[in-house]
């Protein structure tokens, strides 16, 4: 039994390890398989007398739902390409009751207009958003009937002035709702964005209007009103939120990290307004067309005009070309300045903040894959055209440059210029060497003025998605010996090369520390690690997977914190120079995270035996037993059977710091 129970546990930490190889990825790879770029039922969900269907289109990170019962059915928050919805709705014979938007969307172009067009019901929105398309307008307290379901409108601005969310109940619920449809109001682990109104409304104004929000109406509902939002995570929609498709409100009051400042205003604003990535400028253009009504589609045939020659316009920088092949096709030969958004991937943010929503944009690619990117790029309020399936228009070639020859390079000290086109927080918590990081929204505007067109540059990100978009935009500002490094950081780590990392220790917050891969796990006691402390410091990286209040409270080791999930999904903890101690409570968690890490690199793990709780016995109780001072006869210091032991929580709930022998 006892070897079956042990085979069973190498087996599950074989796999989550694969499983967490996986997720060790930039934030397009989630979304570069075909099947992100189509409507997918995410989740059904029953309710008294009637169901919920969840979509889940995940290139975009939104959510829309249909509401059905007794044949009848709303759509809630539809994408422009409406065809899922009503192939839904024809399969089941369901009658049309209208579209619901919970407000004016500015991530994508919605769908109402179309809907209205193809099933002749109404479109339901708030009386205060300023719509110009027909429609009915609704406020606090109305109600749409869907056949033996109410949804029941609740006034919520905070993300935007006219935020809706709909109250669902059914016919034996005594009008109680069961679900909410919080739009971008309130997210699973977060609220919407208050900072895209532009001059009409501050930020803070709107922030402030989520707190009333929250405090006078969401959380007023019972706790087991299930929350189906209209984003996940990867929207830009609001900051960190969760990849789960729904919550409840009791889990939203236990766990969203804004809702933990409600009753302290000027807390929650201050909260709500930190941490916000820059809003793509095309934003504002698709909040503008959803307000205005969108123009009608023909999605038989999405693309403009075809372009059979380049003659006069390859240099103008109003037209952007934009290949969207893979990124091993564009390094092979491509179009001089074309920027590479690949397909598999987020074409359409991408684009929208790539490409001026004004400029004209041409495609390049197979015939199949323009005319997907042409369909998905109407989603966010873009018209293309394109070149000539039947010519060839590849002028340049770019080869990407292998992690190994980088690698070798930089140890040569003949690297190139190299340029990590990532987010800052993501460059100042792991990089490869030492690197100039511009972000790639950024890179169009600053190459010019920080980087030299005489050098060899070499792009990097966490994937190669990012720095072979990269590479057309240098060559946009005339840079011609440009590379993107293939694979990416993952590519790096995989091949066990150093990394520089931030350490997030609070003392060592600005000091950076090379790290590179050794040996192999084991396990080591509290007595060998402090041995080793004396005579070799330096030699581990230490971090302490308690949570945080417990490990500021007692942190006798000066190690960094991490949360465990972020120890063994992020990169940033594979590669080191010296191998990595995983301490916990008692070292059963430690245990579990190095069986997943010692399968995911080359890098020595260790684990302290017996967690701060056998530290705390072996060395702080050893240390007070060592200055307990007599005050009488040799007997009243206790023996080990008579000394009373440390309380298992002293290290978590009693914070101390022990003084030095000289005081």
């Amino acid at each position: 039994m006892k070897l079956c129970k042990t085979i069973l546990l190498v087996l599950a930490l074989l796999l989550s390890g694969q499983i967490m190889a996986a997720q060790i990825q930039d934030s397009e790879s989630a979304s570069h398989d075909v099947y992100a770029a189509k409507y997918q039922v995410e989740a059904v969900y029953e309710g008294n007398g009637f169901k919920i269907v969840q979509y889940n289109l995940a290139v975009l990170s939104h959510f829309s739902y249909l509401l059905i019962s007794d044949g009848k059915v709303l759509v809630i928050d539809p994408g422009r390409d409406i065809e899922t919805y009503l192939e839904y709705a024809r399969k089941e014979n369901l009658e049309w009751v209208g579209t619901f938007l919970t407000h004016s969307h500015a991530d994508f172009v919605a769908g109402h207009r179309e809907m209205a067009h193809a099933t002749g019901a109404p479109i339901y929105a708030g009386h205060k958003s300023g719509d110009l398309f027909p429609h009915i307008a609704v406020k606090e307290n109305d109600s749409i009937a869907v056949g033996k379901a109410t949804l029941k409108v609740l006034e919520t601005p905070g993300h935007t002035p006219d935020g809706l969310c709909g109250l669902v109940a059914g016919e034996e619920s005594g009008q109680k709702g069961q679900f909410l449809l919080s739009g971008d109001t309130l997210f699973v682990g977060s609220v919407g964005r208050p900072d895209l109104m532009g001059a009409n409304y501050s930020a803070a104004q709107l922030a402030g209007m989520m707190f009333d929000s929250w405090n006078n109406k969401l959380s007023k509902l019972a706790d087991s009103v299930v929350v189906l939002p209209a984003h996940g995570a990867g929207s830009l929609c609001g900051a960190n939120l969760s990849d789960e498709p729904s919550s409840t409100i009791g889990q939203e009051k236990r766990n969203n990290p804004y809702v933990k400042f409600a009753d302290n205003r000027s807390a929650f604003i201050a909260n709500v307004l930190q941490g916000l990535k820059d809003a793509p400028a095309y934003f504002k253009e698709n909040a503008r067309i959803n307000k205005e009504g969108p123009e009608l589609v023909d999605w038989k045939n999405p693309l403009g005009n075809k372009v059979e020659s380049l003659n006069g316009i390859m240099n103008r920088p109003d037209i952007y070309i934009v290949d969207v092949r893979n990124a091993a096709e564009y390094a092979k030969g491509h179009v001089w300045r074309a920027v590479n958004i690949a397909l598999r991937g987020r074409i359409e943010t991408w684009t929208g903040i790539i490409v001026p929503f004004n400029a004209r944009l041409i495609l390049h690619g197979s015939e199949e894959e323009v005319l997907e990117a042409a369909h998905r790029l109407k989603r966010v309020g873009y018209n293309a055209d394109y070149l000539d399936f039947g010519k060839q228009f590849a002028n340049t070639t770019a080869p990407m440059i292998e992690p190994s020859e980088l690698r070798q390079r930089m140890k040569q000290g003949k690297a190139p210029v190299i340029v990590d086109v990532r987010l800052p927080d993501e460059w100042m918590g792991m990089r490869i060497g030492e690197v100039i990081n511009i972000p790639l929204n950024k890179l169009e505007e600053l190459a010019g003025k920080k980087l030299d067109q005489r050098e060899e540059i070499v792009t990097v990100c966490n994937s190669a998605f990012r720095s072979s978009l990269a590479i057309g935009l240098l060559e946009r500002n005339g840079f011609k010996n440009g590379r993107s490094m293939k694979g990416g950081a993952e590519a790096w780590v995989a091949a066990g090369y150093p990394v520089i990392k931030i350490s997030t220790a609070e003392k060592q917050a600005d000091e950076a520390v090379e790290y590179r891969n050794l040996g192999l796990p084991e396990r080591i006691s509290a007595n060998e690690l402090m041995s080793r402390l004396k005579d070799l410091p330096g030699s581990l990286e230490i971090v302490d997977i308690r949570p945080k209040n417990q490990v500021l409270g007692y942190n006798p080791l000066n190690a960094q914190h991490a949360d465990i999930g972020e120890l063994i999904e992020s990169q940033r903890w594979l590669v080191g120079d010296v191998p990595l101690l995983i301490v916990d409570r008692d070292g059963t968690l430690a245990m579990m995270a190095a069986g997943i890490l010692s399968r995911k690199t080359k890098r020595e793990i260790k684990v302290l035996r017996g967690g701060i709780e056998a530290f705390w016995q072996q060395q702080e109780m050893g240390f007070i037993k060592d200055r307990m001072i007599p005050v009488g006869p040799a007997k009243v210091v206790p023996d080990a059977k008579t000394e009373p032991a440390a309380p298992k929580t002293a290290p978590e709930s009693r914070p101390r710091k022990r003084k030095s022998a000289g005081c």
